[in-house]
């Protein structure tokens, strides 16, 4: 069963298009909104297990040139 994720971005003054953009050619990355609050991207990621999750995460989102921090959330199973 697939893991999926939520990662709150906070992004450079200025670069949240960019930042936006970026994450929606992400492989694994099925949901980006745009938000206001103390985020300014929310991006949901879709991979087969927690570890690809990470390495969506280290591999790709991290490297995107304006994200400056992110939150993480992993789902669970429902029951």
């Amino acid at each position: 069963m697939a893991t999926t994720a939520y990662i709150m971005i906070e992004a450079g003054v200025g670069k949240v298009g960019e930042v936006a953009s970026a994450l929606r050619a992400v492989p694994g990355v099925t949901m980006v909104d745009v938000v206001i609050g103390p985020y300014d991207i929310i991006a949901t990621v879709s991979a087969e297990d927690m570890n690809a999750v990470s390495e969506v995460l280290a591999n790709r989102v991290h490297k995107i040139k304006g994200v400056n921090r992110t939150l993480t959330c992993i789902t669970l199973q429902r029951p």
